[in-house]
């Protein structure tokens, strides 16, 4: 069978980690892959035979651009998304996986357009985040917003992904997707936890099939790992606190580690992966700022060296990095009413209220680990 998997990237983050996986495993079983992409990031070596560009440079920057101007993300890229519509049509997939179409690269209404034209086509949309069913925002807990349940009309987040600092209309962005996403035969929602699954059972996606599939890592990357990173940064007598987000943000925990930093006495080192450089300037000197890495053995090595892992992310629908490190043998810690709680209940995971004491008493109660490279 031919599988074409929609990413906003291909090989490289979460999502683009689990598109590749996935075509990896799919490829063994017998089957061709394809994985069309948007984002600018290269695509590594070994994934490229996979690799379909949506677009270019320009036309990102433009979608970026009308996005800041007017709330329409998602609804850019039509020229784009007419190319790429041609070449769909003729690779002819019988399954067509979706995972995340934001992310300025594609336009929503003429993909489903495409799909519903082709009735007999296999549809499986993988949700990460809550984008699909709001007007505008991926994330909606952190401020206590339930419109999107009937309709969105005052968004409380147009600042934030992805940003607005114009003029917006949610209820119509709401509408537009509600209709557009609508109606498909033969399509079934996947969702990584329960927690997302009860948010899209009541929202407009809702009368879909829904199936809970936590997301699967690479075993064989993702272990106990040998590195030389302690010795690289002088951390060698430190109780090693890490974090890893592939965009570092308050809603990420990252204003939790800026505080921790201050509490923490010098026997710590806060560590944290896939800052900007901009955000690395910004930091304390306690902290250890390191930017995004395509290295997954790079990773692993960080994971397995690190005393204890802090996710502290008030909104997580799964928390791969969660995984990845328990994977390497460091325990975690999480916020409780959020999707990590859900994942690592029957593991070496420790569940605390979201707030940022709670996290400095887990720390400290969570003693050095003899960890392999450390």
């Amino acid at each position: 069978m031919k599988y074409l998997f929609i990413n906003s990237v291909c090989g490289i983050r979460s999502t683009g980690r689990i598109c590749t996986d996935l075509a990896r495993q799919l490829e063994a079983e017998g089957h061709t892959c394809k994985i069309a992409y948007g984002r600018v990031e290269e695509v590594p070596e070994a994934y490229r035979k996979y690799a379909v560009r949506i677009g270019g440079d320009l036309d990102l920057k433009v979608h970026a651009l009308q996005t800041r101007l007017w709330d329409t993300h998602g609804f850019g890229s039509r020229q784009a998304t007419a190319r790429f519509l041609r070449w769909a049509e003729e690779y002819a997939p019988d399954v067509l996986w979706l995972h995340n179409i934001h992310g300025y690269y594609i336009q929503v209404e003429m993909l489903f357009d495409w799909i519903k034209r082709h009735p007999n086509m296999q549809v499986k949309w993988t949700l990460h985040d809550c984008w699909a069913f709001t007007g505008h925002c991926a994330h909606f807990t952190a401020v206590g917003c339930d419109q999107w349940k009937t309709e969105c009309r005052h968004c409380p987040q147009l600042r934030q992904y992805p940003a607005c600092y114009g003029f917006s209309d949610v209820r119509r962005n709401f509408e537009r997707k509600k209709q557009a996403f609508t109606g498909v035969q033969h399509m079934t929602l996947i969702v990584p936890s329960h927690w997302l699954e009860s948010r899209v059972k009541q929202s407009f996606l809702g009368a879909y099939p829904i199936e809970v599939h936590y997301n699967r890592i690479n075993t064989e990357v993702f272990k106990p790992t040998p590195g030389d990173f302690r010795q690289r940064y002088g951390l060698q007598d430190k109780v090693m606190v890490l974090g890893v987000a592939t965009a570092w943000s308050n809603r990420k925990g990252l204003d939790v580690f800026v505080r921790l930093a201050g509490m923490l006495d010098d026997r710590y080192a806060i560590v944290l992966v896939g800052l900007t450089k901009k955000q690395i300037q910004q930091l304390p000197p306690q902290i250890l700022g390191i930017e995004q890495t395509s290295d997954v053995k790079e990773l692993a090595s960080i994971y397995t060296t690190a005393d204890v892992f802090v996710n502290a992310s008030v909104e997580e629908t799964f928390g791969l990095t969660t995984v990845e490190a328990l994977s390497c043998g460091t325990p975690v810690i999480v916020y409780e009413d959020t999707a990590c709680a859900e994942v690592v209940q029957h593991t070496k995971g420790k569940i605390v209220p979201q707030n940022v004491e709670a996290v400095y008493r887990a720390i400290l109660a969570s003693g050095k680990k003899t960890a392999q490279g450390s």
